[in-house]
């Protein structure tokens, strides 16, 4: 059998909305950052995801960023995976599209770590990045 789409208006009219078995999502969600994330989100009750985006940031112009969400913003992708919801804000899409979202907890460095392939550099310390 090949594969299966569901084609339609979305729900304001603007424009359609494409579900399919061979869909690929903005980013990847590994499992260590999804288990992250729920951890994140029990201890905030009132979260309904995390919202991640790039804002000018560095010496090489972008950081990421990452924010508890509370309500549905219509100005964000939602990427749903692993039992989680991580909101895309729309503006960084185009920076963020392939990226690798994963939990890294070691002696020298805990948190979030991306894997962009739109990065063209980072600056010496790692904060920022640039396409």
């Amino acid at each position: 059998m090949g594969n299966v789409y569901d084609v339609g208006r979305s729900p304001s009219g603007t424009g359609f909305i494409v579900k399919g078995s061979m869909m690929k999502s903005a980013i990847e969600i590994s499992d260590k950052a999804a288990e992250h994330i729920k951890a994140l989100l029990a201890k905030n009750q009132d979260a309904i995801g995390i919202k991640l985006g790039t804002e000018t940031h560095g010496c090489s112009g972008l950081g990421y960023t990452v924010d508890y969400l509370t309500d549905e913003d219509p100005t964000c992708e939602v990427v749903e995976d692993k039992g989680v919801k991580v909101f895309v804000d729309r503006k960084s899409l185009l920076f963020l599209l392939g990226t690798q979202m994963d939990w890294e907890d070691t002696m020298f460095s805990t948190g979030f770590k991306f894997t962009n392939p739109n990065e063209k550099g980072r600056c010496g310390c790692g904060e920022s990045f640039h396409i």
